[in-house]
C-alpha cells in the first residue's frame, strides 16, 4: 500500500503535488536542490548550474484567474498578468496557507531513482540524495512524483551553422539572458520566435542600436488583452468555445481566428506569417512585438544560414554585418538523468508517458512525471489535475489500462530532444478529469443553479470549476466563480470615477438575452419533462436575476 511519496522539486508543480498527497492521506517528502521554493519562477541574478533561469522582466502570459490553484484564488489586488516576483509571492502564500514547507527538505539533490529488487510486488523505489554538505543518504519510497521541470538543458545548435567558429561576436542561449543593459548601442540577432524569443527580442530592441529576430517558419501573434481590455484567455478559454471548436470545421475556425489576428496587424506585411494554420501550433503571446516592428526597432529575418567573421548570413542570402551578440532561443533537451535508463526505451532515449504522466513500461504505476508538456492555455491547472489523478492511481482508487492498451492509444508523449514539440491543446485541458471525477455536470447545474451555470458554461473555464463536485470538493468554489470578475476588475480601481447615468436598452439588456438563452438551451437539451421545465422557467429566470444584474454592472 502506498504511503510515503517522494516529490522531486518545490516549484509550482511540486507544491501542488505535496498538497494533493496530504489531501489523499499520503505522506509526502519533497526534495528541493536549492534553498527556496518557486523553481523556474524564482529569479536569480546569476546563472546556477543544472537549474532553470528566467530574465528579470518576465511577465506571465496567462491571467491570474486562469492559472491559479483551484482552491486558492490569487489576491484580488494582483494585476491580471503579473511580474514573476508576484507569482513567486503567490507560491509563498499558498505554501504558508496549507503549511507545505514542513514537508520540504531544502538543499537536497536527487542522485538516483531506481526500482527496488521486489518492485514488481511492492512498487517501491530506492532514492539516493546528497545534502548541502555533500553527504549521501538513501531512502525508500512507495511512489515518486517528478516535478523537477525541463528547462535546465539548453539546446545551442552552433554546429548547425557554418562559420560559427570564426564569428567574433558573442553567442549565448536564452537561459543566460537576464536583461538588456549589456546590449545598449549594440546590434543583436535573436534566433527563435517562441515566447522567450519574442520577449527577449522586444526588450533588447529598446536598448540596442538594431535588433533582428530570425525565425524558421514565423508565428501567429496574440496579445494578452481581448475586447474591453479583459484578459484574452478568459475570453476564449470557455466551455462554449470548446463546444464550438468540436462542432465547427477546423478550416472555418482557422479562417475566423486568422482573420481576427490579421485585422490587428497583417502578419504577412509584418513578416510574421507562418507556414502553419493558427489552430495547428501554439501562438506567440506578445503585446509589443508588432509595435516594435512598426517602429523599425525590430526587423524580422528568415532562418540563420551561417556566420561571417563579424556578421550573420540568413537563408534568403542577406547578410547583417557588425553583429555583436546572437541570442539563441532554441528550446531545451528533455531528460531526467536520475531516472532509470530502462524508462527511456527508444533509440533516441525516448521517455514514453501515458497521458503525459505515467511510463507504461512499469509493472507498478508508482512513478509520475508532472508538467512535461506545453499548452495553449494555462499550465498550472493541468499539472494540478495530473497530481490529483496520480495520487488516485497511487492509492488504488483508479487503475491504469494494460500496457498494450496504453501504448496503442494516442494519449502518450515521446520526449525526444525538444520537449516544446509536445503540445496539449486547449481542448485537452480536461484530459485527466474523467479519471478524477470532478468535471461539473453542466445540465444539472442549469436546472439546479442557473446563476452558476451561466458562469460555468458561458464564462471562462477557471480552475475553481473542478472543486465544485467530486473528490476534493471545496466549499468556496462557487463563491470563487461568482466573484472572479470582481478580482479581474480590482487592480484597475485606482482612480474613482462617477457611475454613468445612462442605462442600457431594455430590449438588448444582458438580462433578456441570457434569459432567452437559458430557456432555449433548457428546451433543446431536455427531450422529456418539457412541460415541467416550461412551468419552471419563471423560477429559473428569477434565480438568474442576481447574476445578470451583476453582469450588467460589470459590462458598463
Amino acid at each position: 500500500m502506498v504511503r510515503r511519496v517522494a516529490v522531486i522539486g518545490a516549484g509550482n508543480s511540486g507544491l501542488v503535488c505535496i498538497k494533493t498527497c496530504v489531501d489523499e492521506g499520503l505522506e509526502p517528502v519533497c526534495f528541493e536542490s536549492s534553498d527556496d521554493i518557486g523553481g523556474l519562477w524564482r529569479y536569480k541574478e546569476s546563472l546556477e548550474p543544472e537549474r532553470s533561469s528566467i530574465y528579470r522582466s518576465l511577465v506571465v502570459n496567462t491571467s491570474k484567474e486562469m492559472m491559479c490553484y483551484s482552491d486558492f484564488p490569487m489576491p484580488a489586488d494582483y494585476p491580471n498578468y503579473m511580474h514573476n516576483s508576484q507569482l513567486l509571492q503567490y507560491f509563498r502564500l499558498y505554501a504558508d496557507h496549507f503549511d507545505l514547507l514542513r514537508y520540504i527538505r531544502f538543499q537536497t539533490t536527487i542522485r538516483s531513482v531506481t526500482q527496488r529488487p521486489d518492485f514488481s510486488a511492492s512498487g517501491q523505489w530506492d532514492i539516493v540524495t546528497t545534502n548541502g554538505e555533500g553527504e549521501e543518504e538513501s531512502h525508500v519510497f512507495d511512489a515518486v512524483m517528478v516535478c523537477s521541470g525541463h528547462y535546465t538543458k539548453p539546446v545551442l545548435p552552433l554546429s548547425d551553422f557554418p562559420g560559427n567558429e570564426k564569428f567574433s561576436g558573442r553567442c549565448l542561449h536564452s537561459l543566460e539572458y537576464k536583461d538588456a543593459d549589456a546590449y545598449r548601442g549594440k546590434r543583436a540577432v535573436v534566433v527563435g520566435i517562441g515566447n522567450s524569443g519574442g520577449d527577449i527580442a522586444v526588450e533588447i530592441s529598446r536598448s540596442a542600436e538594431k535588433t533582428f529576430l530570425s525565425t524558421r517558419q514565423g508565428s501567429w501573434v496574440m496579445g494578452r488583452m481581448s475586447g474591453n481590455g479583459c484578459p484574452m484567455d478568459m475570453a476564449y478559454v470557455t466551455r462554449l468555445n470548446n463546444v464550438l471548436m468540436l462542432l465547427l470545421p477546423k478550416s472555418l475556425l482557422n479562417w475566423a481566428v486568422e482573420r481576427g489576428l490579421n485585422s490587428r496587424y497583417d502578419h504577412r506585411l509584418y513578416g510574421l506569417k507562418p507556414k502553419h494554420r493558427v489552430m495547428d501550433q501554439r501562438p506567440l503571446i506578445n503585446d509589443d512585438l508588432p509595435v516594435r516592428i512598426f517602429q523599425g526597432a525590430l526587423v524580422m529575418k528568415p532562418n540563420v544560414k551561417g556566420f561571417t567573421a563579424s556578421g550573420v548570413v540568413f537563408e534568403d542570402g542577406t547578410v547583417e554585418e557588425n553583429i555583436d551578440t546572437v541570442v539563441f532561443c532554441t528550446g531545451y533537451n528533455g531528460n531526467f538523468p536520475f531516472l532509470p535508463p530502462a524508462l527511456s526505451e527508444g533509440p533516441h532515449k525516448e521517455l514514453t508517458l501515458y497521458k503525459s504522466v505515467f511510463p507504461p513500461s512499469l509493472s507498478q504505476p508508482t512513478l509520475a512525471v508532472m508538467g512535461v508538456f506545453q499548452t495553449r492555455g494555462p499550465i498550472m491547472p493541468i499539472v494540478e489535475m495530473q497530481a490529483r489523478w496520480a495520487v488516485k492511481v497511487f492509492s488504488g482508487k483508479h487503475r491504469l489500462p494494460p500496457k498494450e492498451k496504453m501504448l496503442k492509444t494516442s494519449s502518450f508523449i515521446r520526449l525526444t530532444n525538444k520537449i516544446k514539440k509536445n503540445t496539449i491543446f486547449v481542448s485537452s485541458v480536461l484530459l485527466p478529469v474523467p479519471f478524477v471525477g470532478v468535471r461539473p455536470n453542466v445540465l444539472r447545474l442549469l436546472l439546479s443553479d442557473p446563476v452558476l451555470w451561466v458562469r460555468v458554461f458561458l464564462g471562462p473555464c477557471t480552475p475553481y470549476q473542478y472543486r465544485l463536485t467530486g473528490p476534493g470538493k471545496w466549499a468556496g468554489a462557487r463563491q470563487a466563480i461568482l466573484t472572479q470578475w470582481e478580482r479581474v476588475a480590482r487592480p484597475f480601481r485606482t482612480r474613482e470615477l462617477p457611475e454613468p447615468e445612462s442605462r442600457p436598452s431594455v430590449l438588448f439588456s444582458p438580462w433578456l438575452l441570457v434569459s432567452a438563452g437559458v430557456v432555449t438551451i433548457a428546451v433543446v437539451l431536455s427531450k422529456n419533462d418539457l412541460v415541467p421545465l416550461l412551468q419552471g422557467a419563471a423560477r429559473v429566470l428569477d434565480q438568474s436575476k442576481s447574476f445578470l444584474m451583476d453582469f450588467t454592472v460589470w459590462s458598463r
